[in-house]
C-alpha cells in the first residue's frame, strides 16, 4: 500500500487516526441524513442550495473514509443509514429552524476537524480533514450571510469599550459573591452570550425531539435535557440582566405537529449526545478558562457536572437500547 502522489508506502493508521477517522464517519453519516431531510423539506431556494452543497460535501467525505478503511483493512462502522431517515414525511422544522440546525453543525465540524487534524501525520489522512475544514469554514460565512440577510442572526452583545488600559491592583478584581463585584469583560460577556444562544437552540431541539421520540425513556430524556438547559438559560441570563446586557433569541424556532418522525430515536439519541458533548467539553470549557469572576466560574462548574451527568445517562440509554457502536479497539494482549 502506497500514496499514489508520492509513490512511499503509506504508514500503519495510529490509534489517533483511527479513533479520528472512525468519529468522522459516524459524525458525517449522522448528518448525510439530516441533510438529506432537510433539503427535501426546505422551501426557501437560497437555504436549499446552501444545504445541497453541504449533501455533496457530506457524500464525498464519507465515500474518502470508506476508501481509507478498505485500504487499511478497517471495518466500516455502521453509523447510520437509510433506515434512521424518513426523506417524505411531512415538514417538522420552520425555513429557519433548519437554518440554525445546519449553522450549529458547522460548529461541530469546526470544534472536532481541527483537532483531528492536529493529531494525524499520514497524508492522505490529513488531506482528508484538510478539505472538510476548508469545506466548513467556507459554508459557515455562507450561511451567517444568508441568515443575517434574512435578519434571523443572532448576534452577541454589543458594548462599548474603555479606551483606557488598566492594570488589576486588587484581587477584587476575581469577585464575584457578596456584592461589590465588578463589571463583566468582554470576554465573558462573549463566552455568556454564546452559551445563551447554544443552550436556546438546544433547549427547542430538545422539546422537538421529545415530540418526535417513539419511547417513552427517550421522551423522558429529552425532556429532562430541556428542563436542564432551561436552568442553564435562567443562571446565565441573571448574570446578564443584572448588569443590563441584552441577549437576542430567535422567534422562529418553530416546530409542526407530525405523525411520522422524519429521525429514528438512535440518530436524534447520537445527535444530542454528540452535540451536548462539544457543549460540555469545549464551550463550557473555554468559557470557565478566560472567566476571571468567581460567581460565573461558580455557575460554569455547575452547568459542566450537571451536562457531563446528562450526558453520561445519554450513553447508557444509547447501550441499553443496543444502539452504541463501540469504537475501534486494540487486540486483547493479556495472557
Amino acid at each position: 500500500m502506497s500514496d499514489p502522489k508520492n509513490h512511499m508506502p503509506l504508514a500503519e493508521l495510529t490509534s489517533s487516526e483511527v479513533s479520528n477517522l472512525w468519529s468522522s464517519y459516524l459524525k458525517s453519516s449522522m448528518e448525510l441524513r439530516l441533510f438529506e431531510y432537510f433539503y427535501a423539506s426546505t422551501q426557501s431556494n437560497e437555504t436549499k442550495q446552501v444545504i445541497e452543497k453541504m449533501l455533496n460535501q457530506t457524500e464525498n467525505s464519507i465515500n474518502e473514509l470508506k476508501e481509507i478503511f478498505i485500504k487499511d483493512n478497517l471495518t466500516i462502522p455502521l453509523g447510520f443509514t437509510d433506515e434512521d431517515v424518513r426523506v417524505g414525511v411531512p415538514k417538522v422544522f420552520s425555513d429557519t429552524f433548519i437554518l440554525f440546525f445546519c449553522f450549529d453543525l458547522t460548529y461541530l465540524a469546526m470544534s472536532t476537524y481541527p483537532i483531528a487534524l492536529s493529531d494525524c501525520t499520514r497524508n492522505d489522512v490529513r488531506e482528508h480533514f484538510q478539505k472538510n475544514i476548508a469545506f466548513f469554514v467556507k459554508i459557515q460565512n455562507e450561511l451567517l450571510d444568508l441568515m443575517l440577510s434574512q435578519g434571523v442572526y443572532l448576534s452577541p452583545p454589543q458594548v462599548a469599550i474603555d479606551n483606557e488600559v488598566e492594570i488589576a491592583d486588587s484581587m477584587i478584581y476575581l469577585n464575584g459573591f457578596f456584592g461589590g463585584s465588578r463589571p463583566l469583560n468582554a470576554p465573558e460577556i462573549a463566552n455568556l452570550s454564546r452559551i445563551v444562544h447554544r443552550a436556546q437552540f438546544s433547549k427547542m431541539v430538545f422539546v422537538t425531539f421529545s415530540k418526535l421520540a417513539k419511547t417513552k425513556d427517550l421522551k423522558q430524556h429529552f425532556s429532562k435535557g430541556r428542563d436542564g438547559l432551561q436552568k442553564v438559560l435562567d443562571s446565565l441570563q441573571e448574570i446578564l440582566e443584572k448588569e443590563n446586557i441584552p441577549i437576542s433569541a430567535s422567534g422562529d424556532y418553530k416546530i409542526s405537529d407530525v405523525e411520522m418522525p422524519p429521525f429514528s430515536d438512535k440518530l436524534m439519541l447520537f445527535f444530542t449526545n454528540t452535540c451536548l458533548g462539544i457543549f460540555c467539553f469545549a464551550m463550557i470549557s473555554q468559557a470557565m478558562t478566560s472567566s476571571l469572576r468567581t460567581d460565573i466560574v461558580s455557575k460554569l462548574d455547575k452547568i459542566s457536572e450537571d451536562m457531563k451527568k446528562y450526558y453520561g445517562q445519554g450513553l447508557l440509554l444509547a447501550i441499553k437500547e443496543k444502539w452504541f457502536e463501540q469504537p475501534p479497539q486494540v487486540v486483547n494482549r493479556k495472557v
